[in-house]
């Protein structure tokens, strides 16, 4: 990210110009030159049209023969050189104006993720800096070929909204750096669990920092990234070298399904090992659909099994009184046992409202 006041000028000249003037002054030719340098006149000849750079070597020699410092040498072949290189990035900004467009740039700097900019050209500068990337190309080549497939393992190319997912991917990564954990391991993080479950079912308002927490502990980074437009995630899980990472997005803002979708991706994690990304309710190429009801079951188990469920249906009309004491004996949570009685048609919408708790973790 370029830092505020910083001066670049609009042109700078190659060392040539210094060279032929201070030749001409001395009434001196290229060949003499090469011949006093000990260097080849072609090669002379390059860095005099200003097709060649002055190298070290070459400063040490031009200052015994002409009597300008080195350093001399040195600073304006490198302040010519960062000149042009600036220039090539212009020119890429320019190239990658289209490709910025396709991004919710609003929306990730209203969320912080950007700084403020007004120009398209300065918010194409942050988004390239945000993918720490160089141009447009470099992200199509990640995201959508690829070409690094250790670290990123799907292609987002047949996806509906590769632009907006892949933004909020890689915030999640951003976020997961910010983190400092112990080294993973299996055995902790599966004896976690039944900490985690015990936090699920007393939903504390501090119940995210509290599952980080434990997370932390066995190797596994836990964050939260808010939902994109166009980017309808729940949850991602992948590995960042050795590292685990869950990315909730908490998208539909109530406890159980939020405790669903971290068991879900926690399945992927002990079940499914370190070869795969993960997106919950986004449908790609890759997407395994055995290991994605493996995982399904997996968060079923943790939250409330279907023997569970089926001890609560032995009831014929099940009250809120009823809830309570089962989620007490099953040590869960109330709006589990009903968002799950609701969502497959055998209890009413009205009955257990006031159970569900709201998560914004914004």
């Amino acid at each position: 990210m370029i830092k505020q006041n910083q001066y670049f000028p609009q042109s700078t000249p190659h060392p040539c110009e210094t060279l032929v003037e201070k030749l001409e002054e001395m009434e001196m030719g290229p060949k003499e030159f090469a011949v006093r340098t000990g260097k080849p006149e072609k090669t002379i000849i390059a860095i005099m049209k200003g097709n060649s750079s002055i190298t070290p070597d070459m400063a040490v020699q031009f200052e015994s023969v002409l009597k300008i410092p080195a350093h001399f040498w040195l600073n304006s072949q490198h302040s010519y050189d960062e000149y042009i290189a600036r220039e090539k990035r212009k020119e890429a900004l320019s190239e990658s104006l289209e490709w910025a467009k396709l991004f919710p740039l609003a929306e990730m700097i209203n969320k912080s993720w950007m700084p403020q900019k007004t120009s398209l050209r300065e918010k194409t500068g942050e988004l390239l800096a945000f993918f720490s990337i160089s141009n447009h190309s470099a992200w199509e080549d990640y995201y959508l070929k690829q070409q690094l497939k250790i670290a990123f393992r799907i292609s987002l190319a047949h996806t509906k909204e590769p632009y907006a997912i892949s933004a909020w991917l890689r915030k999640g990564e951003l976020q997961a750096t910010e983190l400092t954990t112990k080294n993973y391991s299996d055995k902790v993080f599966k004896e976690a669990l039944p900490e985690i479950k015990s936090v699920m079912a007393k939903h504390p308002s501090n119940f995210f920092q509290k599952l980080q927490g434990i997370c932390l502990e066995a190797g596994v980074k836990v964050v939260h990234t808010p939902c994109l437009p166009k980017a309808p995630i729940c949850g991602s899980t992948r590995w960042l070298n050795d590292t685990p990472l869950i990315q909730l997005s908490g998208r539909y803002k109530r406890n159980d399904s939020f405790w669903f979708t971290f068991f879900h991706e926690a399945g992927h994690i002990i079940l499914h090992g370190k070869k795969d990304i993960f997106l919950e309710n986004i449908d790609y190429t890759d997407k395994d659909k055995q290991k994605e009801k493996e995982a399904d079951e997996f968060a079923i188990k943790w939250t409330f099994t279907k023997e569970e469920q089926s001890e609560i249906l032995l009831i014929f009309n099940i009250s809120k009184d009823d809830v309570i004491e089962f989620a007490k004996k099953f040590n869960t949570h109330p709006a589990i046992i009903i968002g799950r009685l609701q969502h497959d048609g055998l209890v009413p919408y009205s009955l257990g409202r006031q159970f569900f708790k709201p998560v914004d973790l914004s």
